[in-house]
């Protein structure tokens, strides 16, 4: 059966990305492979060396910019991230100068909560309530 390998997130500067990703929000960096102007540019999670990666992939499709604004616009995360505890993962990303639109908001099992990952897109964090 399929299973999931790479994931994308659309970034506008790569290096900014890496930085953001790894500094703020303690990814890893797994995979680095200059790809002519871009770059095959990958990170995992810390505890997960082997787990899914994270594509950050330039958003130099015409379409991209544009569904990212839009996106944004309308408060919708691009994606969304697991952790053991919102409140908590908030606490400390706020100290680190992360910015969020969405504060810890209980959603029925789970506690949402969104931030600006600096590179045009709002990523949601999820944990259970």
């Amino acid at each position: 059966m399929p299973r999931i390998n790479v994931t994308s997130v659309l970034v506008d500067d790569q290096t900014k990305a890496l930085a953001f990703y790894t500094e703020k929000l303690d990814f890893v960096a797994k995979t680095d492979v200059p790809v002519g102007e871009f770059r095959w540019l990958t990170v995992v999670g810390a505890n997960e060396p082997d787990g899914v990666e994270l594509l950050l992939e330039p958003d130099v499709h015409p379409a991209a910019k544009a569904f990212k604004q839009a996106l944004v616009a309308d408060g919708i995360p691009y994606t969304s991230f697991a952790v053991d505890d919102v409140v908590a993962a908030h606490e400390d990303l706020e100290t680190r100068g992360v910015r969020f639109t969405q504060a810890p908001t209980v959603m029925g099992p789970v506690i949402t909560a969104v931030l600006d990952d600096t590179c045009g897109n709002l990523i949601q964090l999820t944990s259970p309530a």
